[in-house]
């Protein structure tokens, strides 16, 4: 995994560029949610690997079903959260779910580069993408593109600021 919170990097400048496709939430949540299989090898010291099916486009395409469902009962709550950002969306099922889809895709495809054990292509063997790009292009990517993120939010709140000062 880029280490997860590197994930949120991409998320942000895509979030940010298609603000009236994409659910903020969904897409912030999605992007991270594979790690939890990480993270539960590495507590619980069960002999599997960090990037196991949770990992793989057809695991991920379950988590990403899953966020959406949890995401749309907590939309009322994460709505609250997201107006103090002043990125406030109205959404939909729909949009959450194709959301959260693309947000667990692009996980395992940031993670594909990188990690030797993945099989992102799941029952599959093998992963076509490793090395094409090495672990610190993936890292800059996920840097640049969060910094990029964060100069279209700042515009997107100037704007918004300046329309409720008038």
């Amino acid at each position: 995994m880029p280490f997860t919170p590197f994930h949120w990097g991409p998320a942000l400048l895509i979030g940010m560029l298609f603000f009236s496709i994409f659910d903020l939430p969904a897409l912030f949540v999605s992007s991270v949610i594979p790690d939890i299989e990480g993270i539960y090898v590495l507590m619980s010291g069960a002999p599997l690997p960090l990037h196991g099916f949770f990992h793989s486009y057809l695991g991920v395409s379950i988590l990403g079903v899953l966020t959406a469902i949890i995401v749309f009962y907590l939309y009322r709550w994460l709505s609250k959260i997201m107006k103090l950002f002043l990125l406030e969306q109205k959404s939909s099922f729909k949009r959450i779910l194709y959301t959260s889809l693309f947000g667990v895709y692009s996980h395992v495809f940031l993670d594909s580069f990188l990690y030797g054990e993945m099989r992102p292509f799941y029952p599959l063997d093998g992963n076509p993408f490793l090395g094409l790009a090495s672990t610190s292009q993936i890292y800059w990517f996920c840097i640049v593109s969060f910094l990029l993120g964060l100069i279209l939010y700042a515009y997107r709140l100037l704007v918004a600021l300046r329309k409720s000062s008038r």
